[in-house]
């Protein structure tokens, strides 16, 4: 079984950067991540519409380059947790997180027995098609498991402590979109409530040992992010990092010929 770089790296207090993937569903964006230097990358489900099939196809190029490859269900229930673990996911976002008990589910259906319920089949993309000691992947494969809970409602916010509090939990994302909206205050980042509620995750994380991730364009304020509390930093995501590439190169050609 593969290890997670990862989940060591932020277990052990460390920093670790990646990407987030919504568009480009080829063999080579994982690769090419890797090469300019991610981590891991995080293959989303939730609104893309993309299928198990192509989430496997984009975990196992990524797997070929030692990229981490998480990703996010569309919701929280164990034939999309269970699939995506098999198809060779090392970690998952799950989104929407309102409750210590949801959390609680999501690890339940991505563990093995004693400690979760996930049916066993060896011997496929997760292990690399390699034989080996049933017992010892079991335990292999629960320890490699990175599991992330999005606090992006209110509902989720009021619950945070209880939801850094549960084993198995690596790092909390904030997810602003949905926060600010649950909240009342829709893509108002600077919005008293909003920093509260930052500060509130970032302590929680504190207390418990858990990681926080800071996803977004702003290359400043992610490099800021370490010396803030975030240990997890996610560029996001490649359809707008390509599209800002574009505006930045054909902005300047015009300048460049005024116009």
């Amino acid at each position: 079984m593969k290890d997670n770089p990862v989940k060591r790296k932020l277990r052990s207090g460390g920093v670790s950067m990646g990407v987030m993937v919504m568009e480009f569903a080829t063999t080579g964006i994982g690769r090419l991540s890797a090469e300019a230097g991610a981590e891991f990358a995080v293959f989303d489900m939730e609104h893309t519409g993309w299928s198990l099939e192509t989430i496997k196809m984009l975990i196992a190029t990524s797997r070929s380059v030692d990229l981490v490859p998480i990703v996010r269900p569309p919701v929280t229930d164990y034939h999309h947790i269970a699939h995506v673990m098999d198809v060779g996911a090392m970690g998952l976002l799950i989104p929407l997180v309102g409750s210590a008990e949801q959390i609680r589910f999501a690890i339940e259906c991505a563990t093995y027995p004693p400690r979760g319920k996930r049916g066993c089949a060896f011997v496929m993309p997760h292990d690399d098609y390699k034989a080996g000691d049933q017992a010892e992947k079991i335990r292999q494969a629960n320890d490699n498991l990175l599991v992330i809970a999005q606090i992006e409602t209110a509902e989720g916010l009021a619950n945070v402590e209880e939801i850094a509090a549960v084993d198995g939990v690596d790092a909390l994302w904030i997810g602003q979109y949905d926060l600010t909206t649950s909240l009342g205050i829709p893509g108002q980042f600077d919005h008293p409530t909003y920093t509260a509620a930052v500060e509130k995750v970032l302590a929680a994380c504190r207390k418990y040992g858990k990681a926080t991730t800071l996803a977004g364009l702003d290359v400043a304020e992610l490099a800021a992010g370490p010396a803030k509390g975030f240990r997890m930093l996610v560029y996001l995501n490649d359809l707008w990092i390509y599209q800002q590439a574009l505006q930045r190169c054909f902005k300047a050609i015009r300048q460049m010929n005024g116009n």
